[in-house]
C-alpha cells in the first residue's frame, strides 16, 4: 500500500519522521512524505494562490521519498497528487 504523510510542523519535525520510519520499517508499505519546508501550524487548511510553489527532494531513511514544499499542509497533499506520487496513495 501506498502511504502518503503530510503535516503542519514541517518536513523536518521529529515526529513525521518517527511515522514514517515506523511505517517503512513494516515493510508492507511503500511512504512518501510530502511536508512543508518550515512550520505550518494553523494553516493547514488554507492553499497559496500568489507564489509558485517548489518541492525539493529530501532524503529521509529506509527508502521513504519526502518532499519539502514552500506551501502550506493542504498544498502539499495537492502537489503530491497532482504530480509527485506516480501512483496514488492510499
Amino acid at each position: 500500500m501506498h502511504l502518503l504523510i503530510t503535516n503542519d510542523d514541517g518536513i523536518y519535525a521529529k515526529g513525521i519522521r518517527a511515522l514514517a520510519i515506523a511505517l517503512a520499517q513494516t515493510q508492507r508499505h511503500r511512504v512518501t512524505v510530502v511536508a512543508p519546508d518550515r512550520q505550518q501550524s494553523a494553516s493547514s487548511h488554507s492553499i497559496t494562490l500568489h507564489k509558485p510553489l517548489h518541492a525539493k527532494s529530501v532524503a529521509l531513511p529506509h527508502g521513504i521519498e519526502g518532499y519539502a514544499v514552500n506551501g502550506t499542509p493542504a498544498d502539499c497533499v495537492k502537489l503530491a497528487l497532482g504530480a509527485l506520487c506516480d501512483e496514488t496513495p492510499a
